[in-house]
């Protein structure tokens, strides 16, 4: 065994590399992805009409800085809502009446969940559920309303009564 690896250790040490590169790989997406969250992370619900886009390990962010992340996300059979936990850093104290948006970065960019701090002097706490809510938005709807819309109708046609032929212009 000793003369195989001494003859073999270059191989040997190349080996020892992949495993340890797919190791801190594995471990970056274990947390990436929300299964490495805090421990002591405040845990709050939120139900939203649409989550298109968020996944586990999507940012919730106030103010445009990361606060945590979304851990879970499941369909409430009530009231057949996207029912969304949040695990969030329990240094940010936010009040109790705060509401939740999903939102994106841009066109293009990456959707994140945005909490927007209310007035209440009573903070969020583990267990909580954010009640004001708005979900994301259909892009590609919009953009196909805004196209498919029927064209106004226009004076002419409007001035003239059924059936009669339209005006001569003054001359």
């Amino acid at each position: 065994m000793k003369t195989m690896v001494k003859e073999n250790g270059v191989e040997a040490l190349i080996g020892f590399v992949v495993v340890a590169v797919a190791v801190l790989f594995a471990l970056f997406a274990w947390g990436r992805t929300g299964g490495g969250g805090a421990a002591d992370a405040i845990h709050v619900s939120a139900l939203f009409p649409n989550a298109s886009g968020v996944t586990v390990g999507t940012d919730v962010r106030v103010a445009g800085l990361k606060i945590g992340s979304v851990t879970q996300q499941k369909l409430d059979p009530a009231s057949y809502q996207v029912a969304i936990t949040l695990a969030i850093d329990p240094s940010v104290k936010l009040p109790s009446d705060s509401s939740a948006a999903i939102t994106s970065e841009g066109l293009l960019g990456g959707t994140f969940i945005s909490l927007q701090p209310g007035g209440s002097t009573e903070m969020l706490k583990d267990g909580s559920v954010i009640a004001d809510t708005q979900g994301s938005v259909d892009l590609m709807g919009l953009i196909g309303s805004f196209i498919n819309k029927p064209a106004a109708p226009t004076t002419d046609t409007m001035s003239a009564a059924p059936g009669a032929a339209p005006a001569a212009p003054a001359q």
